[in-house]
């Protein structure tokens, strides 16, 4: 179940990737960059990808937030893209996705690129791009 709070997303029961994935989350890709510092699930309607190691600060914590936050950046079908608050992980979601290449699930869609991961909803243009010096989001 995933629920956005306040513009951050809280990820509750959302499979690491040493769990198995959640009943009906047959769509659910896992991948990493291919440096291993990024971590991405991507479904129908969903896409979070975490990061290990970084240059930059996310925004302050909200007070909301009882888990970590600001580990990598999700959102849902017709959302805004929000830092993470969640106790679990994206790292580590599966294979490599190498440079260029895409994952599709639905309208979601995250792209490797040298830069950086960036995902979108293709039906709104909402996504972000996250990489080691940067984030933005759109």
């Amino acid at each position: 179940m995933i629920r956005q709070v306040l513009g951050t997303v809280a990820a509750v029961g959302v499979a690491a990737a040493w769990c198995a994935a959640p009943a009906g989350a047959e769509s659910l890709v896992g991948f990493t960059s291919p440096s291993g510092n990024i971590g991405c699930y991507v479904d129908t309607d969903y896409v979070r990808c975490d990061i290990a190691d970084r240059d930059w600060a996310p925004p302050p914590r909200p007070a909301d937030c009882e888990f970590d936050y600001g580990q990598g950046i999700a959102f849902g079908t017709g959302d805004a893209p929000a830092f993470v608050c969640a106790g679990d992980t994206a790292l580590w979601a599966g294979a490599p996705l190498a440079f260029g290449q895409s994952v599709d699930s639905g309208p979601m869609s995250c792209t490797s690129l040298e830069s950086g991961i960036t995902c979108l909803d293709t039906g709104t243009g909402a996504g972000f791009t996250i990489s080691r010096q940067a984030y933005e989001l759109f």
